[in-house]
Parts: C-alpha cells; sequence; structure tokens
C-alpha cells in the first residue's frame, strides 16, 4: 500500500482528527450531530421513483461458513410440522410458528452498525469517557445504539471504487483519498456534510461469486486509515462499505483495527460493517445518480454497542 503513515501517525491522528468536546462535553452522538433536520429534508428531496433498494446482507441462520465468527442461532419454540395430522383440540392450542434468534452480529458477515462504543484506546472510548463504562453487567451505560432509536435519515452517497479500478480490489488493499476523489469526478457527485458514505469495494461480489474467505486468514480491502482526514474534513456522518471496515491484512498490526480506533473512538464516527453494496451499485448505474436517501433503523436495544441493520436506499 502506497502510504508512509507510521504507527506513531496514526496515533497522533486520534487526537488531531479528534471530535471530543466538539459537540458539548457530555455529546454521545458524535457525527451523527452532522445530519440536521435541514439535511434530513434535502435528503428527503432526493427521491423521485419511489423505488427502494436493501444495502445489508442476508442473515444466515444455523449456517457457518469460512468467514463466521460466531455461528447465528435460531431455535424454533414451536413449527407447523405435524399440524395437519393435529386434532381440533390440539388445533387450538398450536395455532402459530415462533422462533429464538441469538447472533453475535460484530465481525465479518452481519451488516451491522457499530457504535462509538463499540472500540477503545488506552482505557478510553469517544469523548473522553472511560471504557469501564461498558461492562459486562449493564453492557455500554453510554454511547448505546439506543441512542439513534428514531433511526438515521440523510443523504446516502455510494463511491463505487470497484467500478472505478474495473476489478475487485483485492486483499490488503486500501482504498486512498485519491481514490474516493477520483470516484467523485467519474460519478459527478460529492460527498458534503452530514452525508453517509458508502465505499464499494467490490469484496461482497467476489463473495457471492467465489465463496467466503475469512478476512483475516486470507484478507479483505476496505478503506486505508489514509482516508480519516479526509472524512474529518468533509465531516462524514456515518461510514459504511462492503467489508469489515478495516484493512486485513493489518496495515498498523502494532495497533490493530485503525480505522475503528480514529474512527469510534477519536472521531466518535458511527460505522456501517459488511454491508451489501452490489444491488445499489446496479441502481445507481441505471439511474447514472450516486445520491439517494439513505435510512437506517437499528433495533432498539438497550445498552448494546450496535445493531443488525438493513440499510434502505430510497431513490
Amino acid at each position: 500500500m502506497a502510504t508512509t503513515l507510521t504507527e506513531s501517525d496514526v496515533i497522533k491522528m486520534i487526537s488531531s482528527l479528534s471530535n471530543w468536546g466538539r459537540w458539548g462535553k457530555d455529546d454521545e452522538l458524535g457525527t451523527i450531530n452532522l445530519i440536521t433536520p435541514e439535511k434530513r429534508k434535502r435528503a428527503a428531496a432526493l427521491v423521485r421513483d419511489g423505488v427502494p433498494v436493501s444495502c445489508a446482507r442476508p442473515i444466515a441462520t444455523n449456517a457457518v461458513s469460512a468467514d463466521t465468527t460466531f455461528q447465528p442461532l435460531r431455535f424454533m419454540v414451536d413449527s407447523g410440522e405435524g399440524r395437519d395430522h393435529d386434532s381440533p383440540a390440539r388445533l387450538l392450542e398450536r395455532r402459530g410458528a415462533s422462533e429464538f434468534i441469538g447472533m453475535v452480529f460484530h465481525g465479518y458477515t452481519i451488516t451491522h452498525v457499530d457504535t462509538p462504543a463499540h472500540y477503545f484506546w488506552q482505557g478510553k472510548i469517544y469523548n473522553g469517557r472511560s471504557a469501564n463504562l461498558i461492562t459486562s453487567r449493564e453492557g455500554a451505560q453510554v454511547e448505546s445504539v439506543d441512542l439513534l432509536c428514531d433511526g438515521v435519515v440523510s443523504r446516502g452517497v455510494l463511491l463505487d471504487v470497484a467500478a472505478l479500478k474495473g476489478r475487485w480490489l483485492g486483499s490488503g488493499e486500501g482504498v486512498l483519498p485519491e481514490d474516493l476523489e477520483a470516484a467523485e469526478r467519474a460519478q459527478q457527485v460529492r460527498v458534503e456534510a452530514g452525508d453517509i458514505l458508502l465505499i464499494r469495494t467490490g469484496y461482497y461480489a467476489r463473495r457471492l461469486a467465489d465463496g467466503p474467505r475469512h478476512p483475516l486468514k486470507d484478507g479483505s480491502p476496505a478503506a486505508h486509515v489514509a482516508c480519516m482526514p479526509w472524512l474529518r474534513e468533509r465531516d462524514v456522518a456515518m461510514l459504511g462499505t462492503d467489508t469489515h471496515n478495516d484493512v486485513s491484512p493489518a496495515t498498523h498490526p502494532g495497533l490493530g483495527n485503525v480505522v475503528h480506533i480514529v474512527g469510534l473512538v477519536g472521531m466518535g464516527l458511527w460505522l456501517i460493517d459488511n454491508a451489501n453494496l452490489e444491488d445499489l451499485a446496479q441502481a445507481c448505474v441505471a439511474r447514472r445518480r450516486w445520491e439517494f436517501m439513505l435510512t437506517i433503523a437499528p433495533l432498539r436495544l438497550q445498552g448494546v454497542t450496535g445493531s443488525p441493520v438493513n440499510p434502505i436506499a430510497l431513490f
């Protein structure tokens, strides 16, 4: 990767790009503050066709693949099996199906939102709070995903770097600021304050074509940490990609997932991991338009550092 950023440079980003105190010492929303009522109104004005497009991957319960961290579980509490032979009395007792669903959504397969509380740096989370506020008993006592109980609605912008390069990005390949700006020029769109930026690397298309691979063993692309000053300058409200949002193998192995550290902890930048941007890319090409209204409605989970989500682009 053509970048000279050292681990020391990345560590400096945590403070140089910091949004700590920008919206007050008690702020928990971070970059979501950039999505104003006026921004939402402008996003709604982008709806012309009334056509929705999901940006989520399907969740395969009771299935394991090469990139599965923890298997999503489904236990049927009751099913329809044998209902056609039930007695009339039994039919009154068993009228429907029901199931239990359990999952660890953080990982490499489920489309989900990360809150700023998801990552720590030197014992701190966003806005200088102690990591001790995220406990095994109470969960996330601050910066929990239920802060987004009213949902997120803003202008979404897809920068299709895979289409720009004419190929899927390879393992360990990072999207750089110049790639983002080249995609802007090619698509005649510009990322603005309060936008939800989606970056397509083609990783999910490759998974659909060639089957799952484990990002840590086989590698994956993502936005390079060198993009973080660009994202801060543009005041992006949320960042989403079709990967887990960090290049693998790690660009700075001594630090780990540096986009998560700089973004979540320093900037309070909410992340969308493991998006499906294939249908969205096709919808954008068909309209020659890479901006749209994007709606994200996390589950209203209290004390949780993220949520599975189904982002909906509306054209």
